[in-house]
């Protein structure tokens, strides 16, 4: 059985940057911060990367009762990623697949039936649902084929896409609408994190500065919201259409810590990252750039550190780091998909976001780090995007350019 080739033909987001994907990645690449203060009722000062997002462009007011703002992101990103694809290509329904990635599903609806004083939403369950935004995305799109959710933390999404391109890759659907939502951003849930000491602490008025990945004084990350979408299909088929091909989506590897819940773990990481480069048939020194999960905790990036290392060896200082949640935020779920965007459009423009923050990287990282101005690549062949998540499961997507 020849394996066809995957390519990425749509992008999509609703980011805290914005709806368009190219002003985001030029955001990003200018360093801007979208992280605010939020919520400045609770007992310890809070802040997080929200979209601001009009619900009336996407929905009717009929529509919206039980659809979550989860749900929301997730629709108005999947549609984008298919305008840009140039629709699906004529793609019988049937044949439509949409993979789906959320961490925890519709927290609006919830914190609402939480704190309704008795009086519960009817429709609650649907909208809280994990697998609410890709059921909504299909009825969205009448995508007829497998609509799965996954559900793997902060990989949630990451393992769809690879999913999705595998569907593509043995011509179980002809195109896959792959990518993940979060919208967590809700009292009840900063708490929840607040008391796991995960997030970096904030100062007022340095809000923006607040997660420094890879930084000698990094402290923890700050929350996200928002979604992202790729149109993944055979190469074949785009060309066959003449649609444009972003990049090649060539390799991805899993695997699972299987040591600890919480606590990341650098064999199981290299696991991951040698199997991308094993399914796309590269070696580490023809990959340039790692968008990398990068929660700018203590532990977390010292550990990634050690897993690129691991792999990458001798060839390590060839390798230009950065992990964009420094501006964006860490938006769980959906921080795979958004992330695969952001390097899929790095390969596209031959151009690095920055490593933001970290003034002072920490020497024990010993990584290349992307320096705050953002680099040029114009010679950049192949990128990866690193998900480690809670619960030991890490994700690597590793594009190409077409």
């Amino acid at each position: 059985m020849t394996l066809a080739q995957v390519a990425v033909t749509g992008l999509g987001v609703v980011s805290p940057h914005g709806d368009d994907a190219r002003a985001m990645f030029a955001a990003l690449m200018r360093g801007e911060s979208a992280i605010r203060p939020v919520f400045p009722e609770l007992p310890k000062p809070a802040a997080a990367a929200t979209v601001a997002f009009d619900e009336a462009r996407w929905f009717t007011k009929l529509q919206l009762p039980g659809v979550d703002r989860v749900s929301q992101l997730a629709v108005a990103a999947a549609e984008m990623a298919v305008r840009d694809a140039g629709t699906l290509g004529g793609a019988e329904p049937e044949r439509v697949g949409v993979f789906g990635g959320c961490g925890m599903g519709g927290a609006t609806a919830l914190e609402a039936a939480y704190r309704g004083n008795g009086r519960v939403p009817p429709l609650t369950i649907p909208a809280f649902m994990p697998n609410a935004p890709a059921s909504q995305v299909a009825m969205r799109l009448n995508a007829r084929g497998p609509v799965f959710t996954y559900s793997v933390a902060c990989a949630s999404s990451a393992v769809a896409i690879a999913e999705a391109a595998k569907a593509v890759q043995r011509g179980e659907v002809d195109v896959a609408i792959a990518g993940g939502s979060e919208a967590l951003i809700v009292p009840g849930v900063v708490l929840a994190w607040q008391a796991m000491q995960t997030l970096a602490p904030v100062a007022a008025g340095e809000e923006s500065r607040a997660v420094r990945p890879f930084a000698a004084d990094r402290a923890g990350f700050a929350l996200g919201e928002g979604a992202a979408f790729l149109v993944l299909e055979s190469a074949e088929r785009a060309r066959a259409r003449g649609a444009a091909v972003h990049a090649l989506l060539s390799g991805w590897g899993h695997s699972c810590d299987a040591t600890h819940l919480t606590k990341p773990d650098a064999p199981g990481q290299a696991r991951a990252l040698r199997a991308a480069l094993r399914t796309a048939g590269l070696t580490p020194a023809d990959v340039g750039y790692c968008n990398a999960h990068g929660t700018a905790t203590r532990i977390g990036d010292a550990v990634e550190a050690q897993a690129l290392a691991e792999v990458w060896g001798a060839q390590l200082p060839g390798l230009q780091v950065s992990s964009t949640k420094a501006l964006h935020g860490h938006l769980l779920g959906a921080a795979g998909a958004l992330e695969a965007v952001v390097t899929v459009l790095a390969l596209q423009n031959g151009r690095l976001p920055p490593n933001a923050h970290a003034d002072q990287p920490d020497p024990a990282c010993g990584l290349n780090l992307v320096p705050a101005g953002g680099a040029e690549a114009p010679a950049l062949r192949a990128a990866i995007s690193s998900s480690f998540a809670f619960g030991g499961s890490n994700a690597v997507l590793l594009f190409e350019r077409p």
